[in-house]
């Protein structure tokens, strides 16, 4: 019997995956959280109440499973790192300096981190990092389109991010100077060095990543169509059984499906 304690049980993703759980053998929620502002707190999710108190909540055996935001993230991180509990991070808008301070608390306690819990997605940044490693060196542009409803609150995608980052790593580069966010004016011919991203916002999208292998005479494209954020549910569920069985260090999604080494 997992354990779960979700944390940002009241947004989107919470409640999803809330209602993925109460669907599912062998898997208990025994917490729900929420900030301390929250207007929910005190109402009741099932059997569980909501509350601000990650750490009246934690048992041996629980996983911590983060939807929330970064700050947030790392107040929880810091309790699940005392309680030596392992952590599921599925938030996203990490700042450089605080993904360290995720990386430097798995040196105590297993955490899986993934910017999308979807297996498609995962399975995306595998096929994306074969297709730039055999086209590097052959005359193709890379530009990446991502699509999320309205409310999304950080651009790029955390997802968008980790698929240029695998460009840029099997090309050489730096993202932080090959990097394009949007193009605006006279920019000028493009740089070969750039990877484009673009980010599109609009109604109820749950998540779109398209990426653009531009030759000359021809085009490949990658993409990836989020229909439900039932697929983020699974993903972190099946997050949750992997990390229970690991030692202290990060992990990602890849690494839980088997696939990190397939290519």
């Amino acid at each position: 019997m997992y354990k779960i304690i979700v944390c940002g049980a009241c947004g989107k993703m919470g409640r999803e995956l809330i209602r993925v759980i109460d669907e599912t053998k062998d898997i208990q929620l025994i917490g729900a959280i929420e900030a301390r502002d929250n207007p929910n707190l005190g109402e009741n999710i099932g059997k569980i109440k909501i509350s601000f108190d990650l750490e009246g909540f934690v048992q041996k055996d629980a996983v911590v499973v983060e939807f929330t935001t970064p700050s947030a993230t790392l107040e929880h991180l810091d309790i699940a790192r005392k309680k030596s509990i392992p952590m599921v991070i599925g938030t996203t808008g990490f700042k450089d300096e605080e993904y360290s301070i995720i990386e430097e608390a798995s040196h105590e306690i297993p955490i899986l981190l993934s910017p999308n819990m979807s297996v498609g997605i995962n399975l995306m940044y595998n096929l994306v990092r074969q297709a730039a490693g055999v086209l590097q060196g052959k005359n193709f542009d890379q530009e990446i389109i991502e699509l999320h409803h309205r409310q999304k609150k950080d651009a790029p995608s955390g997802t968008a991010k980790k698929i240029a980052g695998i460009i840029a790593k099997q090309a050489g580069k730096d993202l932080s100077e090959s990097g394009v966010y949007g193009r605006r004016g006279i920019t000028g011919e493009r740089r070969q060095e750039e990877i484009g991203i673009h980010s599109v916002r609009g109604g109820t999208v749950v998540g779109e990543h398209t990426v653009i292998f531009a030759g000359n005479g021809e085009r490949l494209e990658i993409t990836h169509r989020g229909e439900s954020r039932c697929i983020f549910a699974l993903g972190a569920l099946l997050a949750a059984q992997f990390i229970t069985q690991k030692e202290k260090g990060l992990y990602d999604l890849q690494d839980a499906l088997g696939i990190r080494e397939t290519v």
